[in-house]
């Protein structure tokens, strides 16, 4: 029971990482109605602003925390105000296309400047090879965990409120609920829906950029980092696409199911058991967890 309960800890831990990837991926659609397949290589740029920051900058940890992430908050911004708002109008599929080349261009561009290149890099962190104990007599008979996956627990759920904070109590919040639901709505009750939109998918970007950032100390920091975003779609899916608490459930679910197949069942089932699941609730509830049911008439 002990070893079972280790491991959906860790698989905890993976999830929330998957949960806040899938977290903008909601936050776009909802705004938006688009899909940005460029989210995982936000996440990447975030870890390689924080590498940046900590090495180059000799800036503290949680100083270039903060640093990368007003940085992706800003870029996003950029993003949607420079590449995707002259295709406003233009088919879902063309937004699409273009995010998913927003993504290789920017695993390009990462490959080609010196000190990021093609390269695996170590991102330094306080709390590197610590450990937490809890329950038991020291590390002795109870449940024991890495200060890495403590940490993006603990700021995954601190990240969470804030934006449940940010959404339920400010105007900006307020706003963005409304423009969510209907933009010609929104649009005629004076909220500016373009400045709106551009925030969101700034917000989208710096969330992702925290994932990145929480990542990198359990893993590495490389260019191809961002293909995690792969697992994180699944977890929107199974959260149900429009809803903003399903992505973290759906992300925790993706986690802890991986983990426990990466230990109990043969090698391989690993990396296809979030396929599986999110066949699964294809096939039992389609819109996911907490989707709406949508009906059109036709």
């Amino acid at each position: 029971m002990l070893q079972f309960l280790q491991l959906v800890a860790s698989g905890i831990a993976q999830g929330c990482i998957y949960g806040l990837i899938a977290l903008g991926f909601v936050l776009i659609y909802k705004a938006t109605e688009t899909i940005n397949f460029a989210q995982g290589d936000l996440m990447m740029l975030g870890g390689f602003l924080g590498l940046t920051g900590t090495l180059a900058l000799g800036l503290p940890f949680w100083a270039a925390f903060a640093a990368a992430l007003l940085v992706m908050l800003f870029f996003g911004m950029a993003l949607e105000r420079v590449v995707l708002r002259p295709l406003l109008g233009q088919p879902a599929f063309t937004v699409v296309m273009v995010t998913i080349g927003v993504g290789y261009l920017a695993r390009g561009l990462v490959t080609m400047i010196p000190e990021w290149g093609t390269d695996t890099h170590v991102l330094p962190v306080p709390y590197k090879d610590q450990i937490v104990s809890l329950g038991g007599n020291g590390t002795e008979g109870g449940l024991i965990m890495s200060m890495e996956h403590v940490v993006v627990i603990a700021v995954t759920a601190l990240l969470i409120v804030a934006l449940y904070l940010l959404f339920k109590h400010t105007r900006i919040g307020i706003a963005m609920q409304a423009t969510s639901q209907n933009q010609l709505a929104a649009f005629y009750m004076g909220i500016p829906v373009r400045r709106i939109n551009m925030l969101v998918w700034g917000i989208s970007a710096a969330v992702s950029a925290c994932a990145g950032l929480l990542l990198a100390p359990i893993t590495f920091v490389h260019a191809n980092m961002g293909f995690i975003g792969l697992k994180a779609f699944p977890a929107a899916v199974v959260g149900g696409f429009g809803s903003i608490p399903g992505a973290l459930v759906g992300g925790l679910i993706i986690g802890v199911v991986e983990t426990l197949a990466g230990f109990y069942l043969p090698e391989g089932f690993k990396d296809i058991a979030a396929y599986i699941v999110v066949l699964v609730m294809l096939a039992v509830k389609p819109n996911g967890l907490f989707g709406e049911n949508l009906r059109k008439k036709v």
